[in-house]
């Protein structure tokens, strides 16, 4: 094999190439074999760098979003909820919703599958390469509180200033201080013309003023959210309450 492979893999790492210094051998194998021109082979090599590169960035998309485990739209079950029938979902699944900037929200009972389509759409949504993150409501207050005081916290801020979609889950299950509340106002109205959300909530819009205990902040929130908005009321039993688990054999729901 070439006597010059250890200088182009020191060259290769001292350029950050690592797709190539790491598969060069194979690489020049292979054209030793097919015997590619050299146009043809300076394209292959590239071509195999910006593969790598893309594979690296796909998988610290999904890692950033922080997906729940079950987001597989393909196994979603139709059949204990309505709502949402299999066109539609299909069509949300398209995204052309998200290059829009339109918003989601997601109502309905607990267990009806408000976090489980949001989370698929999220998905979809890093599969074909959009900056999408899923969070709850805790979550996102937490990082406004601290993200003048934390580094992590900034850089967690300045992810979702960025963001094209931001899935938040579970909005105004729990109560929410005026402070935190008016953070959170600031930050949406700082970003909703820009980014995308799906909204999970079981609460309507008037059980939203009394979460804020502020009816003014809760109108201009939904204001925001539902400007540009496809609302989806999702009815039915528990999904999870219908496939409870058990530690006991035989034991029925």
């Amino acid at each position: 094999m070439s006597q010059y492979i250890p200088q182009i893999k020191k060259h290769a790492t001292r350029l950050r190439l690592s797709g190539i210094g790491s598969n060069i051998t194979n690489l020049l194998l292979e054209a030793q074999n097919d015997a590619p021109s050299y146009d043809e082979f300076v394209f292959k090599l590239f071509s195999h760098e910006v593969k790598e590169r893309e594979a690296k960035q796909q998988l610290l998309r999904m890692k950033l979003a922080r997906l729940p485990v079950n987001h597989d739209l393909e196994q979603y079950d139709h059949s204990f909820t309505s709502g949402l029938n299999p066109t539609q979902l299909n069509q949300l699944r398209e995204l052309n919703w998200l290059d829009q900037c339109y918003n989601i929200m997601l109502t309905g009972p607990s267990g009806t599958g408000k976090t489980y389509i949001s989370a698929g759409l999220g998905f979809d949504a890093v599969q074909r390469g959009y900056k999408a993150y899923f969070r709850n409501i805790s979550d996102i207050l937490s990082t406004l509180r601290l993200k003048d005081v934390s580094q992590n916290a900034a850089k967690e801020f300045k992810r979702l200033a960025e963001a094209q979609l931001i899935i938040i889950d579970d909005v105004m299950t729990l109560p929410v201080n005026r402070e935190d509340g008016n953070r959170f106002f600031v930050f949406i109205n700082q970003v909703y013309e820009t980014t995308s959300f799906i909204i999970t909530t079981n609460k309507s819009p008037a059980e939203w003023a009394r979460s804020l205990d502020d009816e003014t902040l809760a109108t201009a929130l939904l204001d925001r959210f539902l400007y540009k908005c496809q609302l989806i009321q999702l009815k039915g039993k528990s999904y999870r309450m219908q496939n409870r688990k058990t530690i006991f054999e035989n034991e029925k729901n």
